[in-house]
């Protein structure tokens, strides 16, 4: 099989799906819609991060198309349900960049605090300013955390480890970590906190989400921090209030339009105002945290393609399989309709095909439907389960 991997994804990916048998090819950069339909002629299994978008035209121009490895943590680049009524698992890293998103959220919350970009720009433009003035400490502080997810949870026990009295606001009914205290409505939210940072997910219904309405809701001199998604935020409302002084500082690392390639242009309304602390989407972009999502999303692609284990996929139904030796194995993605698995077995049975295990499991308008024998399977039956017209996919393991 041969697996295309773009946007300079970590070489432990490479490492995995090479031992797993894979024939790799790597890019640098993200490709667009017509360069990546190009690319995938031949490809079982593509990994992007962020910038590369895969579109129902991209998915349907490419139907051998196994899966596809978002080594991030968003998947709103890739269209799921398209992905999902073309039996394409998509596999993403929920959990191994958090604690790298967390340090920077912290560390820019300390900066913006103490106006060190200030300072520091200062001095390299050769000028001593010694004072107190405006710097403050976190001890004490309130943060709103406005997302308590995998991120916004665990920012919140290590903020409230540096002493800061942490709120937060979630549409979902989520359980308080530590001493941090719910809040009934993010205007609630925005009424008692000093400091707020946003750790929403990229579903659309969360686009300007956060503009002037909210900001003007802020306490005055608050200090404002986004490293969800930039399409969330009006930044020419964050903008204003920046230059109004309500605002005291701002941290951004996500926007609406991000270059494709490192190297690129840039270009956003916060550019050259003061205390505000701008980084080029790299939250979750240390080291640890790369090797690790490699490691994660490329073992989630090899277990499918090689197994049928579709654990924590972000679209299909759930399936978590061991290996079975000596035996065939054969993956059925189908419409959720009545009788499938009926079906299924009725054709087996026909040709005397005795079933050693079989597990089902369904989502939404799909299911998998998973069969282990341990005799082989003639090329009849192969086709007569692929016409069922329930079919979406079946692989035969």
């Amino acid at each position: 099989m041969k697996a295309l991997l773009l946007e300079n994804i970590h070489s432990v990916a490479v490492t995995t799906l090479e031992e797993a048998g894979f024939e790799i090819e790597t890019r640098m950069g993200a490709l667009d819609e017509a360069e990546l339909v190009e690319a995938l002629a031949g490809v079982d299994v593509l990994g992007i991060r962020s910038t590369t978008h895969v579109t129902r035209e991209v998915l349907a121009a490419n139907p051998q198309l196994l899966a596809v490895g978002a080594f991030c943590i968003g998947t709103n680049q890739i269209d799921l349900a398209a992905a999902a009524s073309l039996a394409v698992p998509v596999f993403n890293a929920p959990f191994s960049n958090t604690r790298s998103v967390v340090e920077l959220v912290l560390a820019e919350i300390i900066l913006l605090a103490r106006r060190l970009t200030e300072k520091d720009r200062n001095l390299h433009e050769g000028v001593w300013d010694k004072q107190a003035k405006g710097s403050h400490e976190i001890r004490g502080r309130k943060l709103g955390i406005v997302g308590y997810g995998n991120i916004g949870s665990q920012l919140s026990v290590v903020a409230e480890m540096l002493g800061m009295d942490v709120y937060f606001y979630d549409r979902d009914d989520k359980l308080a970590l530590g001493n941090a205290t719910r809040c009934g409505s993010l205007e609630e939210l925005l009424d008692i906190a000093e400091c707020i940072t946003l750790h929403v997910d990229g579903a659309q219904s969360n686009a300007g989400f956060f503009g002037a309405e909210q900001f003007a809701r802020m306490r005055p001199r608050s200090l404002f921090l986004n490293l969800s998604r930039g399409f969330v935020v009006d930044y020419d409302a964050l903008r204003e209030n920046l230059l109004s002084g309500h605002i005291a500082g701002a941290a951004v690392d996500v926007f609406p339009n991000e270059p494709r390639s490192r190297g690129d242009a840039f270009s956003s309304p916060l550019q050259g105002i003061p205390n505000v602390v701008l980084t080029p989407h790299v939250g979750g972009s240390t080291e640890e945290a790369q090797e690790d999502i490699g490691r994660f999303v490329a073992g989630k692609l090899r277990d499918y393609t090689t197994l049928g284990t579709t654990t924590l996929s972000v679209n299909a139904p759930t399936l978590t399989l061991s290996h079975t030796p000596g035996g065939v194995r054969l993956a059925h993605m189908h419409a959720n309709t009545p009788g499938v698995m009926a079906t299924v077995n009725a054709i087996l049975a026909e040709n005397d095909i005795n079933i050693d295990g079989q597990l089902l499991a369904t989502r939404g308008d799909y299911g998998y439907v998973v069969t282990d024998v341990s005799s082989d399977i003639p090329h009849d039956v192969v086709e007569a389960m692929r016409a069922m017209p329930e079919t979406r996919r079946l692989r035969v393991i």
